[in-house]
């Protein structure tokens, strides 16, 4: 019976694929650089996601350039698909009322986002876009692609100054699916 066991355990202490820096939408001015997969949240959670994803099997990665563009990706690998899918749902319900909920919080600013829709891959993947700015200050965009594969789900969260117009869509689908490619369940 535990002999059965040590091939799920080993699963849940290693991590899952995850994205290299060369994998995300090429940025202009600088070349991206990629922190360490490290274990559980990152410090600060992802602007939209505070709250949502549990600490438990989780894994994240940071990345960054050298002027103002970010990103973060975090995996998690549940105890079951239907657990991934439901964890999925709610990523997905949190980033697409984001806008509006920010804006509640922020009645002097201006808030939009989009749904660019679903990518097959695996058991599904789906990228938003926010764009969030208040008067006097550098307005900010966001893209999250939502992902998983199996029981594991990732999150992969880029921003930078700009608003939707900025945003490298296409560019950010192939990142996307690259990562629920790489999770290896």
């Amino acid at each position: 019976m535990l002999q059965g066991l040590a091939p799920a355990i080993a699963l849940v202490l290693t991590a899952p694929g995850f994205l290299g820096a060369a994998d995300l939408p090429p940025h202009a001015g600088s070349p991206w650089h990629a922190g360490k997969v490290t274990k559980g949240l990152p410090e600060a959670a992802p602007f939209c996601l505070e709250g949502v994803l549990p600490a438990n099997g989780s894994w994240h990665r940071r990345f960054g350039t050298d002027l103002d563009t970010g990103a973060v990706q975090i995996s998690v690998r549940t105890s079951s698909d239907s657990a991934a899918a439901r964890l999925t749902r709610s990523l997905e319900r949190r980033v697409a009322a984001c806008a509006g909920d920010w804006l509640r919080e922020h009645p002097d600013g201006k808030a939009s986002s989009k749904d660019y829709g679903t990518l097959p891959v695996e058991e599904g993947a789906h990228v938003y876009g926010v764009h969030t700015s208040v008067p006097e200050s550098e307005p900010g965009v966001h893209l999250f692609g939502i992902g998983r594969d199996g029981s594991t789900v990732t999150v992969v969260q880029w921003g930078q100054m700009g608003d939707l117009s900025d945003a490298p869509v296409p560019a950010f689908k192939k990142t996307t699916t690259t990562a629920v490619n790489r999770l290896d369940p």
